[in-house]
């Protein structure tokens, strides 16, 4: 049996564009998908902490070093430029292997650089 879990997490990174013009998806910083072992084109949920929207896309690779995070088409009427989102894939892992999987997650400043590194998320957490 295998069971969806958390793979990895970008927490409380801020929205820096929103662009309707475009085609789809959202663009991240390359350096900060690397981080988190996130992949071009690969499925992400983002959960929009301002006015608590959802929904699905695929990534595109930004400018490295940029801290961009850019919502395209579709998806830029569920965000404003400021917005702190959280950016969330999940992994299908065989049961047996459940106790040794350790997602990445990367909790993000007001400027989207990488303030901590974990790999889980401590029960209770307020941040």
């Amino acid at each position: 049996m295998f069971k969806t879990m958390l793979n990895a997490k970008i927490h409380r990174a801020r929205v820096t564009e929103a662009n309707l013009n475009y085609v789809g998806s959202v663009t991240i910083d390359e350096d900060i998908i690397d981080a988190v072992g996130m992949v071009p084109n690969e499925k992400v949920q983002i959960v929009n902490n301002n006015n608590g929207a959802r929904l699905e896309t695929y990534i595109i690779p930004g400018e490295r070093g940029s801290g961009v995070v850019c919502l395209n088409g579709a998806a830029a009427r569920l965000v404003q430029e400021g917005d702190v989102v959280i950016i969330l894939t999940y992994a299908l892992i065989e049961e047996s292997k459940l106790a040794d999987h350790k997602p990445k997650i990367a909790i993000m400043d007001e400027n989207n650089n990488i303030v901590e590194m974990l790999g889980q998320e401590p029960a209770a957490t307020i941040m």
